[in-house]
């Protein structure tokens, strides 16, 4: 199976998909322009088996105390497939399962240090004014908790103002001093952001750039993190749950239930 990166376009837009770069959306070009922060660890990543940080990085897996390796000290962050490029399935990879011009399939089996054998799979499909991933985990052995999501990181700007980001949500999850939600329910804060709110009718975030580009992320999903603390990009983080999700709000994947979730830009010129 291939890992290389993969290019797709639709009228004036294109999207490269590195599976080689765990899993990730590594550029988004509209009419030219690059939307996305470039760089190794930026893009658009895939967050699985879980989104966000895991409290001291341990999970309760049914009866057992699962820990993971602590990535972002004191807690484990951002699932395991996002790191490091691997050049075969066996050894935790992305691989391409199928590509057309404007759509592209790609798998990874999850490896140590998670406990469950299991398959991911991203669906890409880009059209001249938007495009959507679809990502499932699945087992055909024990069931997991688990969660999916994506971290993109948009350009703050594209060479004019900064962005604006609008979304109303019913809920913003108050966050600790550790970065974790407390389990309190807030009123939403204005900017700066690196918080979890709630959407009970699906992710529906808009950020513009004016006089330019307006996109919208939107998804089923009533999970969102937004972080606009650094200078160069901002993010907008739809996920099937809040962080330290897998403790306070697991979903389930067994071998008849995969967890699946979608999450699609669209976009039109200002």
């Amino acid at each position: 199976m291939s890992n290389e990166d993969i290019t797709l376009t639709a009228g004036d837009a294109e999207v490269t998909v590195t599976p080689g770069n765990g899993g990730r959306i590594g550029s988004l070009r509209i009419g030219g322009a690059e939307l996305l922060r470039q760089g190794q660890k930026f893009g658009c990543f895939p967050m699985v088996p879980w989104c966000g940080r895991i409290r001291d990085g341990r999970f309760l897996d049914g009866a057992t105390v699962r820990q993971m390796p602590l990535n972002a000290p004191p807690h484990a962050i951002h699932g395991t497939a996002r790191d490091g490029a691997w050049s075969t399935a066996r050894d935790g990879a992305w691989s391409t399962a199928r590509t057309s011009e404007s759509e592209a399939v790609i798998t990874y089996d999850l490896v140590d240090p998670w406990p469950h054998p299991g398959r991911v799979t991203q669906a890409f499909t880009l059209t001249e004014d938007a495009f959507s991933v679809t990502m499932s985990v699945e087992t055909y052995e024990d069931s997991f908790p688990a969660q999916v999501g994506w971290h993109p990181w948009f350009n703050r700007n594209l060479g004019q103002e900064d962005v604006r980001v609008d979304f109303t949500p019913a809920w913003q999850e108050e966050r600790g001093e550790d970065h974790l939600p407390t389990g309190r329910r807030i009123e939403p804060k204005p900017s700066p952001w690196d918080d979890c709110f709630g959407m009970p009718g699906g992710v529906d975030v808009t950020l513009t750039w004016p006089g330019q580009l307006e996109l919208k992320v939107a998804g089923r999903e009533e999970w969102v993190v937004v972080y606009d603390e650094q200078e160069a990009a901002v993010c907008v983080e739809p996920q099937t749950g809040p962080p330290n999700g897998l403790n306070t709000h697991p979903r389930l994947v067994t071998p008849i239930e995969p967890l699946e979730a979608t999450m699609t830009w669209s976009w039109r010129r200002l």
